[in-house]
C-alpha cells in the first residue's frame, strides 16, 4: 500500500474502526470483539485486515488463544482511546449543556488532595456554576498520568514520579505533602511523647500497597532509618479501610497529615512524635503538555492556585 498520510487516514479511517481497535485491545480476542460489537466474526476479520492495511503493519499478532497488541499496535490504541474518550465526552458536554447545564469536569486526585484541597474547590466552582457535572478519581500520580494520556481526566492533582514525566505534562505545585505516623488514642503509644521505631515495630502496619509511589518512599525512609519495614502489615489503597482499621485496632499507620487531621482534632487519632522521616514532596496540577486545557478546567485550576496561596 501507499506510505500512512493525513489524507488517507482521515479520509478513510472511521469512529467504528477505532471502537474495534479499543474493544479487541481490552478482550484479546477475535469472537468476544464481535459479540461485543453485535458483528460476525468474519466481519470483524475483514475491518481488521482494512485497517493493518492502511497503516502497514500489524496492530495485533495472531497467536492460537489470544490477540496481543504488538509495539507499534500501543501506538495506534493509545490514540484510538484518546479519540474515543474525547468524543464520549463530547457527548457528555454537549447533552448537559442542551438540557441547561454547564459543562463537565473530570479531576483526578492522589489521596491528599482528595480529602481537602479538591473538595475545597468544587465547593468553590459549584457556587459560580451551580450546575456544572464534576466527576472525581481518586488514583496514585502513576495511574492519574496515565488517565490523563487517555483523555479520561481534565486535569490531575498529583506530583511527578519518574522525571522522564516532565516531557509528557504539566506541573504547577501547589504545596508539599507532609506525612505522619499516627495511632489511634487507646493505642499505648499514643501516651508517649516520643516513640522510638523499634517499639512502633512491635505493633501490626497499615501501609499501602508494595509497588505504588508512596510505599517507595515509605520503604526509602525505613532503609535511612536502618530497620527492617513491618512483616505484619495490612495493606491498602483503600482510605476507609485506612481510617477505619485505625480507628479500630492498635495498630499504625503512617499517612498524609490532611487525611487524619480532621481524626486528629476530634481525639479518635494520634499523630506520634518518632525518629521515622519521611520528607515532604510537593504534589501539585497535572495537565497535557502542549494542549490547551477546556475554560471550566482553567477556572478549577484558578481556584486551586488561589486555595493554594492562602495557606
Amino acid at each position: 500500500m501507499a506510505d500512512l498520510t493525513y489524507s488517507n487516514l482521515n479520509n478513510w479511517l472511521k469512529f467504528k474502526h477505532l471502537v474495534l481497535l479499543e474493544t479487541l485491545a481490552r478482550t484479546n480476542n477475535m469472537h468476544l470483539a464481535a459479540e461485543q460489537m453485535n458483528l460476525s466474526q468474519p466481519a470483524v476479520s475483514k475491518m481488521l485486515k482494512e485497517i493493518e492495511s492502511l497503516l502497514g503493519f500489524q496492530v495485533f499478532e495472531r497467536l492460537p488463544r489470544n490477540m496481543p497488541v504488538t509495539a507499534l499496535g500501543e501506538h495506534v490504541i493509545r490514540y484510538a482511546q484518546r479519540v474515543l474518550n474525547d468524543a464520549k465526552h463530547f457527548v457528555e458536554d454537549i447533552e448537559i449543556l442542551r438540557l441547561g447545564g454547564h459543562g463537565f469536569l473530570k479531576v483526578g486526585g492522589i489521596f491528599a488532595a482528595t480529602a481537602v484541597v479538591i473538595p475545597n474547590s468544587i465547593i468553590e466552582i459549584k457556587k459560580k456554576w451551580p450546575l456544572l457535572s464534576i466527576d472525581v478519581v481518586e488514583q496514585t500520580s502513576d495511574h492519574l498520568m496515565e488517565m490523563l494520556s487517555e483523555h479520561t481526566l481534565d486535569l490531575a492533582i498529583g506530583r511527578f514520579t519518574d522525571v522522564t514525566q516532565s516531557q509528557f505534562f504539566n506541573f504547577q505545585p501547589l504545596g508539599p505533602e507532609p506525612f505522619c505516623i499516627v495511632v489511634n488514642s487507646a493505642h499505648p503509644c499514643a501516651q508517649k511523647k516520643f516513640c522510638t521505631l523499634e517499639e512502633l515495630l512491635n505493633w501490626p502496619w497499615v501501609l499501602y500497597p508494595k509497588g505504588t509511589p508512596i510505599r517507595e518512599r515509605m520503604e526509602g525512609a525505613f532503609a535511612r532509618a536502618k530497620v527492617k519495614i513491618p512483616l505484619n502489615t495490612v495493606n491498602t489503597m483503600s482510605m476507609q479501610t485506612f481510617l477505619q482499621i485505625l480507628k479500630g485496632a492498635p495498630m499504625v499507620g503512617m499517612l498524609p497529615e490532611a487525611m487524619v487531621i480532621d481524626q486528629v482534632k476530634e481525639g479518635q487519632l494520634q499523630i506520634l512524635e518518632t525518629d521515622l522521616i519521611l520528607d515532604a514532596q510537593d504534589y501539585g496540577i497535572l495537565t497535557r503538555k502542549d494542549e490547551p486545557v477546556s475554560d471550566i478546567a482553567s477556572a478549577f485550576i484558578d481556584i486551586l492556585l488561589k486555595n493554594a496561596k492562602r495557606k
